[in-house]
């Protein structure tokens, strides 16, 4: 475990990595190469469907400064300056898109050994300012995240959330959609040595009434071979492979089909990320 509570989106993100994370049913091919003075230029291409979508990013480094310039089909450009520690704990990031003139927006993260605080302001005449802080720490954390649009006066986010971590298990708790959902998560470790874990999420929403409940597990075939399964209550089963073939270089392939619609055809998904 780290030392202090983390940000408030570091709340079940144990959990949400398990279940969600590298499951896919687009094919998507990423290559990263590296020049000798330090610049990473990443070329990704995903195929959804009929759809192909492109982007290039490039990532300069120059002591704690970090620039993150990425473009991507259809000429939109994203720009990322992140500046790392100006001040002790202190992080600061600035990003916008060309050509939206309105989407400039600076951030502020600040990690303690008991807190953990990200704020952040659009560079707009009437900008949403979202805030987020948790207190407490690496065993038990309480956070909320908030959003508040200065041109209609509303909030347009306000969530809360709990955490609790030991050794090899962590729970959490949180209340999103302005009090509308309530989601658990829980993610224990039952072996180290094989990278074993399971993890389960249960949502309620109030509105609905409608519960929603995935269940997961991953286990280490090898230190180079990683498999994950999952299952929701609507009937959805995913499974994926991935294996590391050279150092940072990942095969991904992945798998869903509807249990209640047998006769539909599977989905499959394959990623690949080569880095030379």
């Amino acid at each position: 475990m780290g030392k202090g509570p983390g940000l408030y989106t570091d709340i079940g993100k144990k959990a949400r990595d398990l279940l969600y994370k590298d499951y896919q049913t687009d094919q998507k091919f990423t290559l990263t190469t590296s020049s000798p003075t330090g610049v990473v230029i990443t070329s990704a291409a995903t195929k959804k469907g009929d759809i192909f979508l492109t982007d290039v990013n490039t990532q300069i480094k120059n002591r704690n400064v970090t620039t993150d310039i990425k473009v991507e089909t259809g000429a939109n450009l994203f720009t990322t300056i992140t500046v790392d520690e100006p001040a002790p704990g202190l992080k600061a990031i600035f990003n916008f898109r060309v050509p939206d003139q309105r989407s400039g927006k600076v951030e502020l993260q600040y990690l303690h050994d008991y807190a953990g605080i990200s704020t952040s302001i659009g560079l707009t005449a009437y900008p949403i300012v979202n805030f987020s802080g948790v207190v407490g720490s690496n065993v038990l954390a309480l956070g909320t995240d908030l959003s508040f649009d200065t041109k209609t006066g509303n909030f347009t986010k306000c969530n809360a959330g709990l955490s609790f971590s030991n050794a090899d298990l962590i729970a959490s708790l949180a209340l999103n959609g302005k009090g509308d959902s309530l989601s658990a998560s829980y993610y224990h470790i039952v072996n180290p040595l094989t990278n074993t874990a399971v993890g389960a999420e249960v949502t309620h929403s109030f509105s609905s009434n409608e519960n929603t409940i995935t269940v997961g597990t991953q286990h280490a075939l090898d230190p180079l071979t990683m498999v994950k399964a999952r299952v929701n209550n609507a009937g959805k089963a995913s499974a994926l492979i991935q294996h590391e073939w050279r150092p940072k270089s990942l095969i991904t392939i992945s798998g869903e089909v509807d249990t209640k619609s047998i006769d539909k055809s599977a989905k499959v998904g394959l990623a690949l990320a080569l880095k030379p």
